[in-house]
């Protein structure tokens, strides 16, 4: 499903304001009637975090209809798009590990010359 809802969206969905999402992760309840979507953009550009998710939400309908013909199932969930922050939160904590390591580097040189 996840690589089905991934191809739709780059494929299919022609809003240009959306550029380019990435599907993390796909949730979805043991009878298929709802699916988290997680997601993220490689282009964030011009556009926020909230109004991709309701680009995305406004063109659920169509994106689940594709989804039905794509992959053959009795039911096709409803679709809840959330952005995944996870990988954003992530570059920022290596950055600040890197700066950590840099600063201790610096400071611990600065004590070997004194």
């Amino acid at each position: 499903m996840q690589k089905a809802l991934a191809q739709i969206i780059r494929e299919e969905v022609k809003d240009p304001r959306v550029g380019m999402v990435t599907v993390h992760a796909v949730r979805t309840l043991k009878d298929l009637s709802h699916a988290k979507v997680f997601f993220t953009l490689l282009q964030v550009g011009d556009i926020d975090k909230k109004q991709a998710e309701r680009i995305l939400q406004n063109a659920s309908g169509f994106i689940r209809r594709q989804l039905g013909r794509a992959i053959k199932l009795r039911n096709v969930p409803e679709l809840k798009f959330i952005y995944d922050s996870s990988i954003e939160d992530g570059s920022k904590l290596h950055a600040l590990i890197e700066k950590t390591v840099r600063d201790d580097e610096e400071s611990s040189s600065a004590d070997t010359e004194d």
